[in-house]
């Protein structure tokens, strides 16, 4: 045990609104999905709204209604690759090209923090923009490029 967990997020641009009927499946599924995401081994927190049933009411780019974000932290790359891949997390993920635009950019950065630390939406999107503007590193990586947590005495 090193100390650290490892952070998540992924943002994307819906196609429509939440409310639209375009969207009516992917919001149907949120309360299931996230529900197997909180009962998942090495699962330690997510980010919800005001509402604390999901994340979908927060905004992070207020300019751009559209705009989602996912945000949690897991004990391991590990539980949150097995969440990600090996569950029924799967099944949703392979039909987010009927829901959302497909992004130019990188959408996704994995990162260490402290255990009991909990990300802010702002310290979230500064992670993506590392991977966007930097590629993957230790600071903000990706599953296809990932980093090994750092040691006890190191600082995040």
């Amino acid at each position: 045990m090193t100390g650290f967990h490892l952070a998540q997020v992924n943002i994307g641009r819906i196609l429509a609104p939440l409310d639209s009927p375009e969207l009516a499946d992917f919001v149907a599924q949120l309360p299931e999905i996230n529900a197997l995401a909180d009962r998942s081994p090495g699962f330690v927190w997510r980010m919800v709204d005001d509402e604390g049933e999901d994340a979908t009411g927060a905004r992070p780019d207020e300019s751009d209604d559209l705009l989602l974000i996912n945000c949690s932290v897991w004990e391991s790359v590990e539980a949150l690759r097995n969440f990600t891949y090996h569950t029924d997390h799967l099944r949703v993920l392979s039909r987010r090209r009927e829901w959302f635009q497909r992004l130019a950019e990188a959408y996704q950065a994995l990162w260490w923090i402290p255990a009991g630390h909990r990300p802010s939406i702002a310290e979230a999107m500064e992670r993506v923009a590392l991977v966007r503007e930097h590629g993957p590193g230790p600071t903000a990586f990706t599953f296809r490029a990932p980093y090994p947590a750092p040691a006890r005495s190191e600082r995040v």
